[in-house]
């Protein structure tokens, strides 16, 4: 059995096909988490989950890059969700109603997100104190529902980490840094507050600065969760592997974290059915599922 724990279905490029995909999951022994990153895919999320008994669950949470700050165009990603705007203020009470499902399993993803970001000094303070106030905000919901947090950080790893460091009584006991891509340093920063890695396809990728194999060598694999993404950052496969679905070919679901498994197999020189094992205990220990 394998859990993949970050994944979208709920986003609009599955809306015709999510219950094939997942039956194919399935059919494979996967079971998912589906994270939202606005309130309507965190709704949709939680409505998905609901329809199945068991295997399917939901994590609730406002993105950063969501956030409404008015200092930053942000361009529209029609893969996600069919909106007018991707720009929403956080709305506690809201989010805790939903969050109250018991179909869901974490508050995620939240976080910092500095890749699109205002271009002078005044204007970016500004926008990562709003991105600060609302993750506040957020962290405060996951304590008060005594829910797991599932954190979102792009090029914001040394502000988030100082950020709870500073702040100490929001800092959550048990979260997971989801698709980590940072040094070793911040690795460990991770690590020693207790938390979680998630891995998924973009280790499979070269990126400047960045040691993937080395950050996998340096995690325990009891802290180690795997996750797809999908439907981005589908693995590096030979055409064979892919499913075949069209027009859609091409797109990451959760029947690829298999390769995420194996990828860590492999760096750390163990078996696949070990990975596979312990990563799905971790995933269950942590969302308690």
């Amino acid at each position: 059995m394998l859990i993949d724990t970050h994944a979208h279905l709920n986003f609009n490029t599955f809306k015709d096909d999510a219950d094939e995909v997942i039956r194919r999951s399935f059919d494979n022994d996967i079971w998912m988490i589906n994270v939202g990153s606005q309130y309507e895919t965190s709704k949709r999320a939680v409505e998905i989950a609901e329809k199945y008994e068991r295997g399917v669950f939901a994590s609730v949470g406002l993105h950063p890059i969501h956030l409404s700050t008015d200092l930053v165009k942000i361009k529209n990603d029609i893969e996600e969700i069919e909106i007018k705007t991707r720009e929403e203020s956080f709305g506690y009470d809201k989010y805790k109603e939903l969050a109250q499902n018991p179909k869901v399993v974490a508050i995620g993803e939240v976080g910092l997100d500095y890749y699109w970001k205002p271009k002078t000094k005044g204007k970016l303070e500004l926008f990562k104190e709003k991105q600060r106030t609302v993750l506040c905000q957020q962290l405060k919901l996951a304590k008060e529902l005594d829910l797991p947090v599932i954190f979102h950080c792009r090029m914001a790893h040394k502000n988030l980490i100082q950020f709870l460091k500073e702040n100490e009584q929001l800092r959550p006991p048990l979260a997971v840094a989801h698709g980590f891509v940072g040094n070793i340093e911040e690795l460990k920063e991770y690590l020693d507050f207790g938390y979680y890695i998630g891995l998924n396809g973009i280790i499979f990728k070269k990126i400047e600065g960045i040691n993937f194999e080395e950050n996998i060598k340096n995690t325990p694999l009891e802290k180690i969760l795997i996750e797809t993404d999908c439907p981005y950052l589908t693995p590096s496969l030979p055409a064979e592997a892919l499913v075949k679905a069209g027009p859609k070919e091409g797109r990451n679901e959760p029947l690829y974290i298999k390769h995420i498994v194996r990828k860590i197999a492999e760096i750390k020189n163990t078996s696949f059915e070990k990975v596979a094992e312990i990563t799905t205990q971790n995933a269950r220990r942590l969302f308690k599922i």
